[in-house]
């Protein structure tokens, strides 16, 4: 199974961004989207953005994730 995580960009250099999930901040590849500029949210899969995603989505998506962690 397969699993991408919302994240915001938080800075572009070239196809690299430097992307917040949760207050962590990791590098990410995002060759693979059009327009990302600082501020979108996207889906990163294994270091890669895979698609871009409205701020109402990955926030609904990130409180989900949260829920299931705070249960287990």
């Amino acid at each position: 199974m397969c699993l991408s995580v919302p994240a915001k960009i938080e800075s572009v250099n070239g196809s690299k961004a430097r992307v917040s999930i949760g207050g962590n901040k990791y590098q990410a590849d995002i060759s693979l989207l059009e327009n990302a500029e600082n501020g979108d949210y996207i889906l990163l899969h294994a270091g890669f953005g895979i698609q871009k995603i409205s701020e109402q989505h990955a926030k609904e998506t990130l409180q989900l994730i949260d829920e299931i962690n705070r249960k287990t």
